[in-house]
């Protein structure tokens, strides 16, 4: 299989991952706020990475990273945990989830503006087709959508996060594709800045939770698989693919996120959801034909 389809099939389990996750969050968010949530899910993630990172010490070598890397990690950790991450769960914890996906769903063409911008890679005009199919299908498949009134916490906690998921796509793609960094180095160093961050401010704000056992085994199957292991596989996944493309493959969540919402918590689909799902698949498939009909040069490595 060539590196490319590879990177590609991998993000495809990354996001299934990722995707089952907001099934795992709405449930504990029934016992636990959502920044503590958070905060203890990436601490747990962090600690496993770390006990990886002891074991692989050898094979790494000398780790030498640059300033510029360093403030590229902080804001990643700033932008992808505290914000992205915070953001996500605060926006569960006050919205349904399809409102919350929906929103998200625009994080492709923030992501195409400044990957663009900052790295470079420009769309081809069958790649626009694709990102366009990819948000008419999400508008279809959700409209109307409706913010529910008085949860505007949740609205804006979600705007943040869509921003702040947005251009860490575009800054994790920078770091990865400049292969200084190991993939483990990189979901590590921001990992545990990031929760640290949150877990200290969830604790100050909401207060130390109350945990049962089925509790603890959703933040330890989180952290360990859906965290540790998916973000990665994922960092790795991002020296071969492009922000955009990496942002079209998260986004096909839209479909996963409604699929398990059905077989698991019996939501039903309308005609007109069911054709959204498929037009949604469509655009992303057109973005990704790229890949296969030519090679994709990026500059720094990949």
């Amino acid at each position: 299989m060539k590196p490319h389809n590879k990177s590609i099939l991998q993000a495809l389990l990354v996001v299934f991952l990722w995707s089952t996750s907001w099934v795992f969050i709405k449930f504990g968010l029934k016992q636990i706020s959502p920044l503590t949530f958070a905060g203890l899910r990436y601490s747990f993630a962090f600690f496993v990475l770390l006990g990886v990172l002891i074991l692989q010490r050898k094979q790494l070598g000398k780790i030498v990273i640059s300033r510029r890397t360093w403030l590229l990690l902080l804001l990643l950790a700033a932008l992808l945990y505290a914000g992205a991450q915070g953001g996500q769960f605060i926006a569960l914890a006050y919205m349904p989830s399809t409102s919350v996906n929906l929103l998200f769903s625009f994080s492709s063409v923030i992501v195409a503006i400044i990957g663009a911008a900052w790295l470079g890679e420009r769309l081809t005009w069958h790649q626009w087709i694709g990102l366009a199919l990819t948000l008419a299908g999400s508008w279809v498949y959700f409209f109307p959508a409706s913010i529910p009134h008085g949860q505007m916490i949740g609205l804006i906690a979600a705007l943040i996060a869509l921003l702040s998921n947005s251009i860490s796509t575009v800054v994790g793609r920078d770091i990865n594709r400049s292969n200084q960094l190991s993939p483990l180095l990189v979901s590590l160093i921001p990992m545990g800045i990031g929760s640290g961050i949150l877990l200290a401010v969830g604790v100050s704000i909401e207060g130390i939770p109350h945990i049962d056992l089925k509790g603890w085994v959703i933040i330890l199957w989180l952290a360990v698989v859906n965290t540790a292991f998916a973000f990665t596989l994922w960092n790795h996944t991002l020296r071969t693919l492009t922000a955009i493309e990496s942002s079209i493959i998260n986004s096909t969540m839209m479909i996963w996120i409604p699929l398990l919402a059905v077989l698991i918590l019996r939501e039903t689909l309308t005609t007109r959801q069911v054709l959204g799902l498929v037009v949604t698949a469509v655009g992303a498939w057109i973005v990704q034909f790229r890949a296969y009909r030519k090679p994709l040069k990026v500059s720094g490595g990949g």
